[in-house]
């Protein structure tokens, strides 16, 4: 009955979401430029990873249809950029400073939604949010600060969310020897793991975690945050309002990465490291393939091998495990995770505001939201999706919905962004073997001061 269950409300999710990719501008038009006479016409734009994109399948599978059914003066275009996370980034920017090139809904990492919105390339929501019943009581209240801008605004409204952990390949570590289900008391028996697995398994990849600075802020998310959170450190004070440039948690996340790719040699190679779609060839080609027995990624990455994925895996709840990343040493609470995810917005230069505002109303209520973390394998930030059929009966969902209890999040402060992108860079170099752990802590301060400021860092 589950899998029936599921597989009926996977099916209306696919439909509702594919409605929304059928077209393919990256420009905005108002009311009387390529729409039909008397439609007002919403572009939305995101990032897309290609042919195999679910979030472009989702929107061109009814949703588009039932609203321009109802709402018939009004016209949905969909704009994907195909483009990596860092490149999207800059390429919506360069949209959004123009009105003549700005889409009317854009979808925004919560990474970079303050830097935007204090730019200035963000519409204020709170007159909308504030008559918009659903927004009080159904979104989750802590998931608000990630599109909250520094003046105390909303600039957007949470479209996803999702953990970060241990994604295994169960076969694979039963064949080393290795404890299934897989749940790592500190980082040490992690980096144990994966010498076991690269001693008893030649050909097969240990680990794979994300590094290359062209896949962005996955790097920071997915691997520095994931070990940094997991130490007595943080990257941000939020009492001094400082950065933390240079700390023991910080050296020693760098030294995990510099263990894992440069002494123990059980990362993947630089060729994979470094490509932009990293992610994409180890859950698509290498996890599917067998050569692949460890992956840090997100919550999300799991729906690649569901039978609607892009790499299906027959059986796969049988073959494949989501474990809890652990704390340095094992210390409460035991577990550590980054949450984060995607937001709508409305760009400042938008010239159909209050359309593109109905439709985001109707792309995030109930039925529309949770359908479309259904088909990408992420978690609502809904607290009434548990209430639609299927959703807490997909595979892996439980576990990943479990560690949002441990879960932590990015520093609420515009500056991050400028951080982030340091960080990338050098996380890159040490995984590469151009830095050592201990130059890359000096390095990382000079960066951020000569970025930001001797006033707004800080050391311990």
């Amino acid at each position: 009955m589950k899998a029936n269950k599921l597989k009926v409300s996977m099916t209306a999710a696919m439909a509702s979401l594919l409605l929304l990719t059928t077209a393919c501008s990256s420009g905005n038009s108002d009311s009387g430029s390529g729409a039909a006479e008397g439609k007002q016409e919403v572009t939305i734009t995101f990032r897309s990873s290609g042919s195999e994109d679910t979030l472009t399948k989702y929107f061109e599978s009814g949703l588009i249809e039932k609203f321009e059914t109802d709402n018939p003066d009004i016209k949905i275009k969909i704009a994907p950029v195909l483009a990596s996370e860092g490149d999207y980034t800059s390429k919506i920017v360069l949209q959004m400073k123009s009105p003549d090139t700005a889409p009317d809904i854009v979808a925004e990492d919560t990474s970079i939604i303050k830097s935007d919105a204090a730019a200035g390339y963000l519409e204020p929501l709170d007159t909308q949010v504030a008559g918009w019943s659903d927004w009080k009581d159904k979104f989750i209240e802590n998931l608000k600060a990630g599109v909250t801008g520094e003046d105390g605004k909303i600039y957007g409204i949470p479209a996803t969310s999702d953990t970060r952990g241990i994604w295994y390949n169960k076969e694979l570590l039963a064949q080393a020897g290795l404890p299934v289900p897989f749940k790592p008391a500190t980082w040490d028996e992690v980096l144990e793991a994966a010498r076991t697995i690269k001693d008893k398994l030649p050909g097969v990849t240990p680990l794979n975690m994300i590094v290359g600075k062209s896949s962005g802020e996955g790097v920071t998310m997915q691997t520095l945050e994931m070990l940094l959170y997991g130490t007595n450190d943080t990257l941000y004070n939020d009492e001094t309002k400082k950065w933390v440039v240079s700390s023991p948690g910080l050296l020693d996340s760098f030294k995990f990465i510099d263990q894992l790719f440069n002494v123990d040699k059980t990362g993947p190679t630089m060729q994979v490291a470094l490509n932009g779609q990293a992610g994409s060839i180890a859950f698509q080609q290498l996890f599917p393939q067998g050569k692949l027995a460890m992956a840090v990624d997100g919550s999300w990455a799991g729906s690649t091998w569901f039978e609607n994925g892009a790499a299906p895996i027959e059986n796969v709840a049988d073959k494949m495990g989501f474990a809890p990343f652990p704390t340095q040493n094992g210390q409460e609470p035991g577990a550590i995770t980054m949450s984060g995810g995607w937001a709508w917005s409305i760009p400042a230069q938008s010239q159909n505001k209050e359309a593109a505002w109905k439709f985001m109303e109707f792309l995030m209520n109930q039925e529309n939201a949770t359908g479309r973390v259904m088909a990408e394998g992420n978690l609502s930030p809904r607290n009434d999706s548990v209430d639609v059929a299927g959703y807490t009966d997909r595979t892996y969902t439980a576990e990943a919905q479990a560690l949002l209890e441990v879960a932590k999040f990015r520093p609420a402060n515009d500056e991050y962004a400028t951080v982030s992108a340091q960080l990338q860079s050098i996380v890159e170099s040490i995984a590469s073997g151009k830095l050592t752990p201990e130059d890359a802590v000096k390095q990382l301060k000079d960066n951020v001061v000569r970025a930001l400021g001797e006033d707004k860092v800080e050391v311990k």
